[in-house]
């Protein structure tokens, strides 16, 4: 296989869809490692894995309309492998592999046969002290944007991620490339207040255009430098509680093609309406109740 991804929104050849299957029980509250998940657990409505398997079959029928090739690890038993976002990513031809939480390390041996197809030269290992998942990194041709958290109470937050040893590592592996990290603000126990990965924030879509929550960057420089860079006018700007349900964290099949939350209605007909994007409606709210959504079930690997 000849990986290529270079930006989020070219047309998707093949992908990861994480796997809905023998997920056990659901966490204790204690055991849970994002905010949304700890709300849900704490209220009760973490969802089934019925109702999760109901969501990612809806997905993957929709990728497969536009015949996307839709790849899947292998089932691991008692094991939540919904969210293939943060097992590895791509850039470019190569594929790097995340140093994620020690919670979710068995996950990475359920993608052997996958990896398999790969050319050895092709996958990277990360550092041990390099941390760094796929919902963090968003690509813009030449422009990688990294979401990280650069406070010295890093090790402190179950929801920072990604730290400035893994971006200076990716910044030797891509020498031509234009890494700009943007601070994140972080919160593990509410899910209104903090913000687990930078596609959780910011993502774009269409041509040039994006979705931004400006109240998740710690930085309001941050969030300016995006306003330079894309422009005000190819900009949606997504509220606190548009945020919570995780409207930006969509996922673009072509420039013209978005798969979206059926209840994103205001996100939805803005796309249709204004920007003029086919935007492929699914249900998928309860495996929101999890701390992702559409984007970090997923794992790109060829774009044209």
């Amino acid at each position: 296989m000849i990986l290529n991804i270079q930006n989020e929104t070219a047309p998707l050849k093949t992908v990861v869809l994480g796997q809905p299957y023998s997920m056990g029980n659901p966490p204790a509250l204690e055991n849970t490692y994002d905010a949304k998940s700890y709300e849900s657990v704490k209220n009760g409505v973490y969802p089934s894995e019925g109702d999760i398997a109901s969501e990612m079959t809806a997905f993957e029928r929709i990728l497969k309309e536009y015949n996307v090739e839709v790849l899947r690890p292998l089932i691991l038993p008692n094991s939540n492998q919904v969210f293939a976002r943060d097992v590895a990513f791509v850039i470019d031809d190569k594929i790097i592999t995340s140093n994620i939480i020690p919670d979710r390390a068995d996950e990475q041996e359920a993608y052997a046969p996958i990896y398999s197809e790969i050319a050895f030269n092709k996958i990277y290992n990360l550092p041990e002290k390099a941390h760094v998942e796929g919902g963090d990194v968003v690509l813009y041709n030449d422009i990688v944007f990294v979401g990280t958290y650069t406070r010295g109470d890093y090790p402190d937050y179950k929801t920072a991620r990604t730290n400035s040893y893994a971006i200076d590592f990716m910044k030797e592996l891509y020498p031509n490339k234009n890494f700009i990290a943007l601070d994140l603000i972080k919160n593990d126990t509410d899910p209104y207040k903090g913000i687990l990965h930078l596609d959780c924030t910011f993502m774009p879509v269409g041509k040039n255009r994006v979705l931004i929550y400006k109240d998740g960057f710690r930085k309001i420089s941050d969030y300016s430098l995006l306003i330079d860079i894309f422009g005000k006018d190819n900009i949606f700007e997504i509220t606190r509680e548009e945020m919570y349900w995780m409207n930006t964290n969509v996922f673009s099949i072509s420039p013209d093609v978005v798969v979206s939350e059926e209840r994103f209605a205001r996100l939805n007909n803005f796309m249709e309406k204004e920007w003029g994007l086919t935007v492929e409606i699914i249900p998928y709210r309860e495996i929101s109740k999890m701390g992702g959504l559409l984007r970090c079930s997923t794992l790109p690997l060829v774009r044209d």
